[in-house]
């Protein structure tokens, strides 16, 4: 599943293409995605200019002066800005068509991601109850021990809830633990603060590296371009079970927290 580095570069990449651009219409080939698509995407959107295009957690937020259009990639998805006349295939399940005859696509070939009209910015349930963002100066470790204390979830599965900070999924959770020298199994309550604060500087430390990469290359994600981002190679623990750690040459050890696959150091790493 993209993670927040991958959303975060589909946003950088797409907003210079269609921020100021008017749309024209909206072509919805699939309705049906992981809920149905707003009923009114295309009313409500046509016509509008848009006016930036944001990001919270790991939703795509695209801005008019009528409202939201909210996208979530699910696993599979990706967003493209194409000439309009270039032909849809198979799994390209909507088109948001520009007046500069340039379009907006979104691809999901597993129909998981989401599409939804929002006429108030940021009015959805899934927006609610939403931890910090990661890179903001509001995550930091008092903010992280404080909430952390009592916790008896493994530090990992604690990282990834998205009530306590949002868009640390399973690649990034691996890397920061490993930086920080955490035991993933670790239960969230027992590090002291300045373990956290190694913690908190490991987080903004590896997803400002994947942003500035471009993303991390997995199978089913592309950049907007078409190309894959590139950060994959940079990881240290993440699908190395079984391998020599790059640290201390211990072998990596490979488990499941949470049912997500987790590797961790056992030199490295208490």
């Amino acid at each position: 599943m993209p993670e927040l580095p991958e959303v975060e570069t589909t946003r950088r990449g797409i907003a210079p293409h269609i921020v100021g651009e008017r749309v024209a219409n909206v072509l919805i080939r699939q309705s049906k995605l992981r809920w149905e698509i707003s009923p009114n995407l295309g009313q409500m959107l046509s016509g509008q200019t848009i006016t930036g295009v944001e990001r919270r957690a790991k939703y795509l937020l695209i801005n008019t002066k009528k409202g939201q259009v909210m996208i979530h990639l699910g696993m599979s998805g990706s967003l493209r800005v194409l000439d309009a006349d270039v032909p849809a295939e198979t799994h390209d399940h909507v088109d948001i068509v520009l007046q500069n005859d340039r379009l907006l696509r979104y691809r999901d070939p597993r129909r998981f991601g989401s599409i939804f009209w929002l006429d108030e910015y940021y009015e959805h349930s899934l927006l609610q109850n939403l931890g910090p963002e990661p890179l903001s100066p509001a995550f930091d470790a008092d903010y992280l021990f404080r909430v952390s204390r009592t916790r008896k979830a493994a530090i990992k599965s604690f990282l990834m809830d998205g009530r306590i900070v949002v868009g640390v999924g399973n690649i990034y959770a691996n890397e920061a633990l490993f930086i920080a020298g955490i035991r993933p199994g670790v239960a969230a309550g027992k590090p002291s603060k300045i373990r956290y604060q190694r913690l908190v500087n490991a987080i903004k430390q590896i997803l400002s590296a994947a942003i500035d990469a471009g993303g991390t290359s997995l199978k089913d994600f592309v950049r907007e371009d078409g190309s894959p981002g590139y950060f994959k190679q940079a990881l240290s623990v993440y699908g190395r079970g079984g391998e020599s750690c790059l640290v201390c040459n211990k072998v990596l050890k490979e488990t499941r927290i949470g049912q997500r696959t987790t590797v961790y150091c056992p030199g490295c790493q208490s």
